[in-house]
This record gives C-alpha cells, structure tokens and sequence, in this order.
C-alpha cells in the first residue's frame, strides 16, 4: 500500500527497476499482480500466489508539483519447513555405527531435531541435520523422528526406521514336572534379530518335527516341544538351541515326574539346571532332594 494526497499527480509501482503499474496502466505482464487502488488517498497492487522469486524491495513513486518521492518496502516471503532428502531404514549388526541425515527447506532456515521414538527416550538426542551413533545397542532400535520447524507452519515429521540385528538370547527356559499319562510342556524363550531358528535335542538326539507323541511348534520368539502322553522315557535332560547367522546358544532344561502328594511339589529351579537336582525318575529309581 502507498498512501498519497491530492498534491500527487502521476503514481507509479516498481519491483527493482522493473515498472509494475503506471497509473491505472499495467507495465509487467505477471498476471498475479493487479492494481488494488488507485484513489486521491491510496495506490495499491495485490501480488497474487506468492513465490519466493517475489522477495526484494519494492518502491511506490510519486509525482508533485515540486518533485518526485519514492517510498520502500522489502517484501520478505516465508516459506514452510520441507524435508528434501532424509536416510533410508537401515539394518546393522549391534556394536556398528550409525549416521542418519535430514535435510529441509524452508524461510526462515528450519530447526532441525532428531528423537528415538522409545518409551525410555528423553527429549531430543541431536539438534542437527545429522545424527551419529557409535556403538549401537539393541535397545537403541527402532524408529528415529526428524522434525523441521520454522514457525511459519507446522512442524512436518519423518522417520527413519533402525533395525540392530544380535545373536540369540534365551530368557525362560524351566524345568517342568508332569505324571505319567498327562500332556507335558517344555518352552524356550529367545529374543534374537533376524529371529532365531529352534532345535531340540535329549541328551545328543535332535527330536525331529512330527516325531511320534511330540510337537515342536516353532515362533519367532519361542519354541514349545509337546509331549502329548508322557510316558517315562520321555523323562530326562533337554536341551533347546536357538541360533541366527550372529551365533547360537543354548539352555537345557528338566522333563521330570511329578508326584502326586498332599504337599505341593517342588517344580524345579530356572533355565540352565544340574541334572541331579529336582524330583524325576531314571531307570525305575525316585530321587528326592530334601531341601
């Protein structure tokens, strides 16, 4: 807008030295610029879609009986924050290290943070187009955030998924005491990245899927041998072995019987266990531990 009064006799509007309006008469060919007023107290033109090229000075000129006056405003154009070129999802082995990038446009320049999208994250853990981990833990997977803000708009968001691949790792594996006749249950728990592929073995025997009265049912995150009719041959040391391509380990475990007495009976102690401990048969003798 460029205010006037009636000792203005010729008005014109430039961008640089390039001449908009003259008047009432149109000088540029953008049809986005039109002519807003042009009375005894205003002269005004509209720029229409507004574009980062229409940022500069612009000059209202106006002529008097005396002499010329010019009169200056910077247009400054603001643009939302836009991410132009972030990391792809990443798979590395734990212990490597990781860069990820985030880069974005905007006006003003956009702040740039990165977070870990985990419950035990805590704020921001690079204020930066880059973010840097050396070392990389299994508990530092998963999804990584970039945000761009510049308040001109809403902050925009990307992610960035971080896969760390580590050998097996058993967390339950117990002893279970089951009678004669009854269905029995041996379970192995692994967490692993890739998931970890299961076998079972009794004492050097690996127990093959389908063997008759046994099921092994394999999951991504366990493994269950069945004993559908346990009989006492099935009584003995198992051992469960869990292995991806970064290695293996394995925890062995009890198939014991079960007494049936008025006391409750004792179910055995955790994974890895001393095959002279709990109650279970071999070869027709009973073994009691008096604890």
């Amino acid at each position: 807008r460029c205010s006037v009064d009636n000792r203005v006799t010729r008005v014109a509007w430039l961008n640089r030295s390039s001449i908009l309006y003259a008047g009432n008469d149109k000088w540029c060919l953008d049809p986005r610029v039109v002519l807003l007023a042009n009375t005894k107290t205003q002269y005004s033109i509209q720029i229409q879609d507004v574009d980062v090229y229409d940022e500069g000075p612009y000059t209202c000129s106006v002529q008097t009986d005396n002499h010329p006056k010019t009169s200056r405003v910077h247009l400054i154009v603001q643009v939302s924050p836009k991410i132009t070129e972030i990391s792809s999802d990443i798979s590395i082995n734990e212990g490597g290290n990781v860069s990820l990038t985030c880069i974005a446009t905007g006006r003003p320049d956009p702040t740039i943070t990165w977070r870990h999208i985990s419950p035990k994250a805590v704020g921001f853990i690079s204020e930066d187009e880059y973010l840097e981990i050396t070392g990389i833990t299994r508990e530092q997977s998963g999804e990584y955030e970039c945000s761009a803000s510049n308040d001109v708009a809403a902050p925009v968001v990307q992610r960035v998924k971080v896969t760390v691949n580590y050998p097996p790792y058993i967390s339950d594996a117990k002893n279970t005491g089951v009678p004669v006749g009854q269905k029995g249950i041996l379970l192995c728990e692994a967490s692993a990245v890739p998931s970890a592929d299961f076998q079972w073995y009794k004492d050097d025997k690996r127990l093959a899927e389908g063997q008759k009265g046994l099921k092994v049912e394999n999951k991504a995150f366990f493994s269950r041998l069945t004993f559908f009719n346990v009989s006492e041959q099935d009584y003995g040391n198992y051992t469960c072995v869990a292995s991806n391509q970064l290695g293996n380990t394995n925890a062995s475990m009890i198939l014991y019987e079960e007494t049936t007495t008025a006391l409750t009976p004792w179910k055995g102690p955790g994974a890895v266990h001393d095959g002279n401990n709990g109650a279970w048969r071999r070869g027709g003798c009973a073994w009691l531990l008096a604890l």
